[in-house]
C-alpha cells in the first residue's frame, strides 16, 4: 500500500535506458523496469524547459499493450505485463527529478490501456492526489482510456480522484472496430450510455479524444456522427493530430480541417478544441510509445 513517499518500494524503481530530448523541451524516457521490462514515459516543461513553470508526466500503466488499435505503435508491441503502483508513481518520480521540478499534473496516457490495469491505477492516483504523496490537485491528474465501460462505471462510483478522457476516434461502429479492435466488443450505444451516467454520478465533464485520420475519419459523415454521439453529453472534444510513427499507414488531416470541425462542433454547442502535439521530433507525441532505444540525448 503507498502510504508515504518515503515508504515508496525502491525495488521498483526504474532505470534511465534512454532519454530523448524533443527540440521543444519535452523529455521520452524509455525506462528498464526490475524484471527488464521496459516502458516510456514523457515529460513535458511549460514555460523554460530548462526551468519550467509547470511540468506534465505522461506515464505508462502496463508495458505494451493488447488493445491493438491500427493507429498506434505501442499497440503493435502486444502486452508485456501490468505494472504495479509503485511503477507508476516512480515514473512521475523520476521525471520529476530528471527535470528538477516537482510534476504539477501526471496523465495515464503512456503505453498501456488503465482500466485494464485498474487496482493497480486507483493506488497510483491516490498516492498522487494525495498530501503525503505528491500533493497534485485532482483537477490535474487525467485518465485515458479506449472506453471499457465497466472500468468507467467503476471510476465514477469510486470517485476517482481525476479527470476522464475516452479515445473515441471513430463515432461509427464499423469504422470504430476496424481501427480499436481491443474494444470491438463494446458498442458505441453502451459506451455512450456509461458516460452519460459518468457524468451523472461523478458531475465531472469527459473529455472526448479524437484523432484525426486524412480520408479515414474526417469525413463529413463522421463529423455527423461525433455530433451526435456528444449530443446531450458533458463533454470537451480534443481533436489530436495523427502523429506519424514507423510502419502505421496513415496520414494527418489537413490542418484547416481540424479547424472547420472544431469551429462547427463549438457551434453546434460542443465545446471543441485542437490539441497541440508535444515531442513528435523524438517520437514522444501520442501513438508513438514503442519502447524503442535509442542514443540518449
Amino acid at each position: 500500500m503507498l502510504d508515504s513517499y518515503a515508504n515508496i518500494d525502491r525495488r521498483y524503481l526504474p532505470q534511465i535506458a534512454d532519454r530523448r530530448v524533443s527540440s521543444d523541451g519535452t523529455r521520452k524516457y524509455v525506462l528498464q523496469l526490475h524484471d527488464g521490462a521496459l516502458v516510456e514515459t514523457v515529460g513535458i516543461p511549460h514555460g523554460n524547459a530548462s526551468d519550467p513553470r509547470r511540468l506534465t508526466v505522461c506515464f505508462s500503466t502496463q508495458s505494451g499493450c493488447a488493445m491493438g488499435c491500427a493507429f498506434c505503435a505501442t499497440g503493435k508491441l502486444g502486452l508485456t505485463r501490468n505494472l504495479e503502483p509503485a511503477e507508476m508513481v516512480w515514473q512521475v518520480a523520476l521525471v520529476g527529478s530528471n527535470f528538477g521540478h516537482r510534476a504539477d499534473s501526471a496523465i495515464a496516457m503512456g503505453q498501456g490501456e488503465p482500466l485494464a490495469n485498474y487496482a493497480a491505477l486507483v493506488e497510483s492516483l491516490g498516492f498522487m492526489n494525495g498530501a503525503q504523496g505528491f500533493g497534485i490537485d485532482k483537477r490535474d491528474l487525467v485518465v485515458s482510456t479506449c472506453g471499457i465501460p465497466n472500468g468507467i462505471r467503476a471510476f465514477a462510483e469510486d470517485g476517482v480522484p481525476a479527470t476522464l478522457a475516452v479515445s473515441l476516434h471513430a463515432a461509427r461502429q464499423e469504422l470504430r472496430d476496424k481501427l480499436m479492435p481491443g474494444v470491438r466488443a463494446f458498442p458505441l450505444a453502451r459506451l455512450r450510455s456509461e458516460l452519460a451516467r459518468y457524468n451523472e454520478v461523478s458531475g465531472k465533464r469527459v473529455i472526448i479524444q479524437y484523432l484525426m485520420l486524412d480520408g479515414i475519419n474526417d469525413q463529413d459523415e463522421d463529423f455527423e456522427a461525433i455530433e451526435q454521439f456528444c449530443r446531450g453529453l458533458d463533454a470537451h472534444v480534443s481533436l489530436l493530430r495523427f502523429n506519424r510513427a514507423d510502419g502505421i499507414p496513415f496520414a494527418p488531416s489537413a490542418f484547416g480541417r481540424m479547424l472547420v470541425w472544431s469551429a462547427e462542433l463549438n457551434q453546434h454547442g460542443i465545446p471543441a478544441s485542437i490539441n497541440k502535439p508535444r515531442g513528435a521530433d523524438v517520437d514522444a507525441a501520442c501513438g508513438q510509445l514503442a519502447s524503442q532505444l535509442n542514443q540518449a540525448g
